[in-house]
């Protein structure tokens, strides 16, 4: 028996995910945990990670691991994405991980993450043909699925914080920032050249900001927390998402921070967060929007899985 524990340190969130595993391969998740440590935090233009977010994600990671290290045979498995694969004080940081917590953090490209996400759906949901949208806090992954294969994919350096941050959409939202921001989002999104080849798929969309469209439909379907629906394999059409991101556009904080379904901590940089899948269904005519609770976490669990029955 094999406990898997995978940690995935984003720019907005920390997460873990404890996995039993069998002598089988067989595995039930024992425990799930997320922090919000905003690791991005006011990276701004120079791309370094600033003391405070730092601290709050080693206060985090130190949380994690007096958990993890309450199991019996543990293998950490621990990675981390856009905010730390971009920063300039990339080794300070990964050094101070490994000198005051213990952990060793693996930074993975933006093409390793992309495909992370990739496994992770196409071992939970039943996708033949579609596009995989992963927007995290400061990069958004695409990857283009084609007879269930991972036909191409790529990392585009645009998120949640970064967009939010740079161009002063946390609060009170003004048309010149705003357009400013999707300018700058759909030119990043307009060097994907094989988007140009995809049109009328279906969208299968992860990450924190595009999970809480599906956090948001299900609170207007009912209050009692016991009957909401689980939003993986959730659909939703184009023209939901439209309506959705212009009435949070009309909204300022405070008022987003009152939203059912919209974590508090989340409202400063939702707007920002769901730039990239409005310039993505508009431009290629998405047919439909299915959500996915798994992604990279679960990505590197089949993997860890796939590997071990090779061997």
């Amino acid at each position: 028996m094999t406990n898997l524990v995978v940690i995935d340190l984003g720019s907005n969130s920390v997460r873990m995910q404890i996995s039993q595993i069998d002598e089988y391969g067989g595995y039930s998740v024992q425990g799930y945990y997320r922090e919000y440590v905003r690791l991005s935090e006011n990276m701004g233009k120079e791309k370094t990670l600033k003391d405070e977010p730092m601290k709050r994600t080693i206060a985090a990671l130190k949380e994690f691991k007096a958990k993890y290290t309450q199991y019996d045979h543990v293998i950490v498995k621990a990675v981390a994405t856009a905010a730390v694969r971009q920063a300039k004080n990339q080794a300070d940081f990964l050094k101070m991980v490994k000198e005051q917590v213990g952990i060793d953090l693996s930074v993975i490209s933006g093409s390793t993450e992309a495909y992370l996400d990739y496994v992770g759906v196409i071992n939970t949901l039943p996708v033949r043909n579609g596009i995989i949208m992963d927007c995290g806090g400061a990069s958004t992954e695409l990857i283009w699925v084609q007879n269930g294969e991972c036909k191409e994919r790529v990392s585009v350096p645009i998120g949640a914080v970064l967009l939010s941050q740079n161009y002063k959409l946390s609060d009170k939202i003004s048309a010149s920032n705003l357009y400013n921001a999707m300018n700058a989002a759909g030119q990043k999104i307009s060097t994907v050249r094989w988007l140009g080849e995809v049109h009328n798929l279906p969208l299968i969309a992860l990450g924190g900001s595009n999970r809480t469209i599906a956090k948001i439909h299900r609170r207007e379907l009912t209050d009692e927390v016991d009957e909401l629906p689980d939003i993986h394999g959730m659909h939703l059409p184009p023209k939901y998402i439209f309506d959705l991101v212009s009435k949070l556009i009309s909204m300022d904080k405070d008022e987003r921070m009152k939203v059912p379904g919209l974590a508090k901590n989340r409202a400063d940089v939702i707007i920002g967060g769901l730039i990239p899948i409005s310039l993505v269904l508009r431009n290629l005519q998405i047919s439909e929007v299915i959500f996915s609770n798994c992604g990279l976490r679960d990505g590197v669990l089949y993997d860890y899985l796939r590997e071990n029955r090779k061997a």
